[in-house]
């Protein structure tokens, strides 16, 4: 379960600069609950993932994951039980390193570290098997390096490294946004299913309006820093992508100046 309590973030205060991008953000996630967030540029999401993450430091607020205040974790420590994928493929992974290698540091993830052997061969099968779900062949190229792979081929490896120690917390920011459309379809289905089978407690966010009523149980959009709709169960699944346009207008006194958030 994810508790966040009057969340603040100000980037240059008290420079003609000064920008608040998160304005008291208060938001809770129940076990296993996918989220989908949506809003135009510097409406504050990718800034709460970083907060959440560790990233940056919140100048205010409360940050609880499965009963445990980490509120001031560092990065390095909160990524033992957080995982993510960023919207540059080249991030998340470590190009010069084999796909096998790749999964070896992910699955070391939280683990006490030592000399050891390479990668065991009960360790070999286990990534063969969690690759071979993936069905984009990586399972037999598992000793070619990652910098060899397309842009969707990483990001899907990346997603599974980000999940093959179950995280308690899945950041996705924007995953799909440098893909091109039919391979990001096939990235956020590959999102689903790993969600689903794990029950991972899920935030994405993207600038596209049909994924983010298509994908995940429960949709919030934010402006300016704050979470102005938030919708769930029976309200999310009779809303359009218009009706949510129109939603924006109503709660924000705005208009959408992204065409990207228009994509259907």
């Amino acid at each position: 379960m994810l508790i966040i309590e009057n969340l603040s973030k100000t980037f240059n205060p008290g420079s003609i600069n000064e920008k608040l991008a998160l304005d008291n953000i208060t938001l809770s996630l129940q076990p296993g609950e996918f989220l989908s967030i949506i809003g135009g540029n510097g409406a504050g999401k990718s800034t709460l993932l970083n907060c959440i993450s560790g990233v940056y430091p919140m100048d205010q607020g409360r940050i609880i994951l499965d009963s445990m205040d980490i509120s001031y974790h560092p990065e390095y420590q909160r990524s033992c039980y957080i995982g993510r994928v960023f919207q540059d493929p080249m991030l998340g992974t470590a190009f010069d390193m084999t796909i096998e290698e790749n999964l070896a540091i992910a699955y070391a993830r939280g683990k006490p570290r030592g000399l050891k052997p390479g990668i065991r061969k009960s360790e070999a099968k286990l990534f063969r098997e969690h690759l071979a779900r993936l069905e984009l062949g990586l399972e037999d190229r598992m000793k070619q390096k990652v910098g060899l792979l397309s842009g969707g081929q990483r990001q899907a490896l990346t997603l599974l490294m980000a999940t093959i120690v179950k995280p308690k917390l899945l950041l996705l920011d924007e995953h799909t946004a440098a893909l091109d459309p039919a391979i990001a379809q096939r990235v956020l289905q590959l999102t689903r299913e790993i969600v689903s089978r794990y029950h991972l407690t899920t935030i994405m966010v993207t600038h596209n309006m049909k994924a983010a009523l298509e994908y995940g149980n429960r949709t919030i959009m934010m402006h300016e820093g704050r979470i102005i709709l938030d919708l769930q169960e029976a309200e999310r699944e009779e809303i359009t992508v218009e009706k949510l346009v129109q939603l924006f207008g109503l709660k924000s006194g705005a208009e959408l100046d992204n065409d990207r958030l228009l994509l259907i």
